[in-house]
């Protein structure tokens, strides 16, 4: 039996306790899970009337103006956050240092400052009538300072061998950052670019602090306006607004995963040419007319009259 180099295998003991700790976490979750059910179903959230309120036409529409709307404004962030990124990288990797400077200033101000407080700055000093761009602006700044330290890791890990490799057969720093630098940054950092694209498309809930008219805006909109039995439904309306949301988030995922893997799968890089093949050396046997064993005796033929030779004089 082998032991792991990170940690002791445990004993029988340790087996038998850590079984009995998940029993008793798992138990213990469960009935949390249902003493909130229990909760909800006597204050009647989870009556059939307060979800039969989706079965409307105009609920329904509404949501799904609301998915459009949220689809549109993480397009716009997914887009200027990338491209941003793209930039204040190369500008913190840039060999001036007035540009370094200014692209290490807005990482490190826009990366500190809570992003509420970005989108809603842009919308109320620049874009009051257009809440959409101001809440994908807020998103690409925020965002793009993020992805600008994930680029920059992607190409630090780069060996600087092939950096000078390149700079040695005479290309360009451009040449170098955009053919040999940027694209082995991008598909080791894939996994973490998706992961902060996910967050992006999570903070788009935060349009609701400027009237966008996004999914959490409309749930809450649906909540506070629809009366069930006395009781708004803002408990089933969460539940599915969730769930939305999880089932994007789920989507973008799986489609990220297709693209890394699509991309191990592709056949890059420079083929190796064909061998020349070199024309073989005839041996002593392929000689026609010439016997392996007579050369030899000759030989030693040539070295006795040599011998002789040596002893006349």
């Amino acid at each position: 039996m082998s032991a792991s180099v990170l940690y002791d295998a445990p004993g029988p003991k340790a087996v038998v306790r850590n079984r009995i700790y998940a029993v008793v976490g798992s138990l213990a979750i469960v009935a949390l899970i249902a003493v909130s059910i229990v909760r909800l179903a006597d204050k009647g959230h989870l009556a059939p009337e307060m979800w039969d309120i989706f079965n409307y036409a105009g609920i329904r529409q509404n949501i799904a103006d609301a998915i459009l709307a949220t689809l549109k404004a993480f397009g716009l962030a997914a887009v200027g956050s990338l491209v941003l990124g793209v930039l204040l990288a190369v500008g913190r990797l840039s060999d001036h240092k007035p540009v370094r400077w200014v692209a290490t200033t807005f990482i490190e101000l826009f990366r500190s400052l809570p992003l509420l407080i970005t989108i809603y700055a842009i919308w109320v000093g620049f874009l009051t009538d257009y809440s959409m761009w101001a809440l994908a602006a807020g998103l690409s700044v925020y965002n793009g300072c993020v992805q600008a330290e994930v680029l920059r890791a992607g190409i630090n890990s780069v060996p600087k061998g092939q950096s000078e490799a390149a700079y040695a057969i005479g290309m360009s720093k451009t040449q170098v950052m955009t053919t040999v630098l940027m694209p082995q940054a991008v598909r080791s950092m894939l996994p973490t670019i998706i992961s902060q694209l996910v967050v992006t498309l999570k903070d788009t809930s935060l349009g609701f602090i400027i009237l966008y008219p996004e999914l959490l805006q409309t749930a809450r909109l649906i909540a506070s306006n629809t009366q069930v039995n006395g009781q708004y439904p803002y408990v089933s309306t969460i539940a599915v607004i969730g769930t939305i949301y999880i089932a994007m988030c789920l989507l973008l995922s799986a489609l990220a995963t297709w693209i890394e893997k699509r991309g191990r799968r592709a056949k890059t890089g420079i083929k190796v040419a064909p061998g020349v093949q070199t024309a073989s050396i005839p041996t002593v046997d392929a000689l026609p007319g010439v016997d392996a064993g007579g050369a030899g005796g000759a030989g030693g033929t040539d070295g006795g009259a040599g011998g002789a030779g040596g002893t006349g004089n």
